[in-house]
């Protein structure tokens, strides 16, 4: 399916920094990030916990999709979603940034 550039531009995608994490509890695979996006922090639920330990994550720059409407997940309200690649194995890896861009910059 292709989309337009005008559909891209509907997406609001911002460097965070993890700055706390931890798992959900009850499960093995959430994980519950808080994310400094620059002017907020936001909590993110993420399904990668089968595959990195919360302390991996913790000060790394993330790519959020920061105007995802919210979904409560496990009781905890998710704001945003961090964007991964998967590859063929299903090996996921999120997305990050090389040096230190500042929280909240924004991805094009």
């Amino acid at each position: 399916m292709s989309i337009t550039i005008d559909d891209l531009k509907k997406i609001d995608l911002r460097v965070g920094k993890v700055i706390e994490a931890k798992r959900v509890e009850g499960t093995d695979k959430l994980l519950l990030l808080k994310v400094n996006l620059g002017g907020e922090v936001r909590n993110i639920v993420t399904g990668i916990g089968d595959q990195y330990e919360p302390e991996y994550l913790l000060g790394r720059n993330v790519v959020v999709v920061a105007n995802l409407k919210p979904r409560v997940i496990r009781g905890v309200e998710s704001q945003g979603m961090i964007l991964c690649a998967v590859d063929e194995e299903e090996n996921v890896f999120p997305i990050t940034t090389l040096g230190d861009a500042k929280e909240g910059s924004k991805v094009y």
